[in-house]
């Protein structure tokens, strides 16, 4: 009598079984080591001191137009105050354009550190006028002639300051643009000293 016969079945299981095994005995990999979300896919993950900066620059963004706007303001504001700190203290890094530049900051200091006939051009002014308001002749002939007189002094010491500065700028910044210095330090001797901006940062007498 023939052995039993090998059921169909019990066959297909045991070479499923053969077939799984060699996947089970594939490495297990740790399902808790997740990307991190900062790292794109294919790259390592950032540091903390890159993914600190990139939440930053995330969260510093903008989402609205009024929140855009209000920070342009703040921002308006943070630079203007930095400009009147340094309309102070001289500092060139935050002085307004017109201000900026080694060329400017001769101009200004060869008028500071020189008096100017123009900068008391104001008081002068006030006095005269006081005085031709006085109906006395003499008093108004008197005012007449300290008006010209103060005029043609203005004029001889504004030409005197524009041909020495003109000459001192030619020699010590001679690669460089020196176009609107010689007007920006005439309307500079039009100031009073003490209310000049930038600051002086010279003293009178002291070579620039």
């Amino acid at each position: 009598m023939p052995a039993n016969p090998v059921p169909l079945g019990f066959v297909f299981r045991s070479r499923a079984k053969e077939e799984k095994a060699p996947a089970d005995k594939a490495p297990v990999t740790d399902s808790k080591q997740t990307r991190h979300p900062q790292a794109p896919k294919g790259r390592p993950t950032p540091k903390r001191s890159e993914a600190q900066t990139q939440r930053r620059s995330v969260a510093n963004t903008p989402t609205t137009r009024k929140e855009a706007a209000k920070r342009q303001r703040d921002e308006r504001r943070t630079q203007m105050e930095r400009q009147r700190q340094a309309l102070a203290s001289g500092d060139e890094r935050y002085l307004p354009a017109r201000d900026k530049g080694p060329v400017r900051k001769f101009a200004r200091d060869f008028v500071d550190s020189r008096f100017c006939i123009a900068e008391f051009f104001l008081p002068l002014a006030v006095v005269i006028l006081v005085l031709s308001m006085v109906r006395v002749g003499s008093l108004q002939n008197i005012a007449l002639l300290l008006w010209l007189v103060v005029i043609v002094m203005i004029v001889v010491d504004s030409i005197g300051i524009a041909i020495r500065l003109k000459k001192q700028l030619n020699a010590r910044f001679p690669d460089q643009p020196k176009k609107g210095a010689v007007p920006y330090a005439l309307m500079r001797t039009l100031q009073m000293r003490r209310l000049r901006l930038p600051k002086p940062q010279v003293k009178r007498g002291e070579r620039p």
